[in-house]
């Protein structure tokens, strides 16, 4: 109601009314009151905005007019001789007019540009503490592999050992056999068939095949053209003396049905 009082320069109303406006806030405990606080903060700043845009001063009032005046002057237009051929408009601007202009705005625009990091400094060396877990890391592939072998070594070296003493026990069994009937052949299938086990059986065969090799025992077959098994040290000692190349080896399968 009183807008153009208030924004007088040389009233004082708005001033009174945001000092009395202070001291209704203290009284204020509801939520419509502290609205109409607010509501009347935003029409005085309009108002005190109003009010700082009337006042004239020379650092900040802008007059266009006054501005278009000096550009022509620096562009070296006069303006008596404008008015005076004013039947050639736009003819009147010399031809480096806008080359002043832009000579003297390069005045104020010749600067560096500033340096600055986007994301910080680049710095060159790595961080400690990735050299630290790469070291870590490397330490342990090398204990990995140095001890994964010995572990192998142990695992092939009980496996060895323990086909080594089941060949031996065979060959013991073996020559017990041939001491106590020496006359009478034992058959193959008879010394290594596990009537409760096909899977011994076939661990039996697999032994037996070691004491072939070595020359240990030998395979023959009987009347019937069954294999008989018996140890080589029972041949006579013209038949003992064999080479290597005298033994021959056979691949012999055997399939469940069989084996029951």
């Amino acid at each position: 109601e009183n807008r153009e009082e208030m924004l007088s320069s040389k009233s004082n109303r708005l001033t009174e009314a945001l000092e009395e406006a202070n001291k209704l806030f203290e009284k204020v405990c509801r939520a419509r009151e502290a609205a109409l606080d607010a509501q009347f903060l935003v029409l005085a700043s309009n108002l005190g905005k109003e009010k700082a845009n009337e006042l004239h001063s020379e650092m900040t009032s802008f007059d266009s007019a006054t501005f278009a005046e000096d550009l022509l002057t620096l562009m070296g237009i006069n303006r008596i001789e404008a008015e005076e051929n004013d039947s050639e408009p736009g003819g009147f601007l010399p031809r480096d007019a806008w080359q002043k202009v832009g000579e003297e705005a390069l005045k104020y625009f010749r600067r560096a540009p500033t340096f600055h990091y986007m994301l910080g400094s680049f710095k060159s060396d790595p961080p400690v503490a990735k050299q630290r877990i790469e070291r870590q890391k490397k330490a342990s592939r090398g204990e990995a592999k140095q001890i994964m072998p010995a572990q192998l070594k142990k695992m092939e070296e009980s496996h060895e050992e323990a086909t080594e003493k089941e060949v031996e026990r065979i060959l013991g069994i073996l020559q017990t056999l041939f001491e106590n009937d020496p006359d009478t052949p034992i058959s193959f299938f008879d010394f290594v068939i596990d009537p409760n086990s096909f899977a011994r059986t076939v661990e039996n065969m697999f032994h037996v095949s070691f004491l072939i090799r070595d020359g240990l025992a030998e395979l023959r077959l009987d009347d019937d053209k069954l294999p008989v098994i018996e140890p080589t040290k029972s041949r006579k000692v013209g038949e003992e003396n064999r080479g290597p190349g005298a033994r021959k080896q056979v691949v012999m399968s055997l399939t469940q049905e069989e084996w029951k």
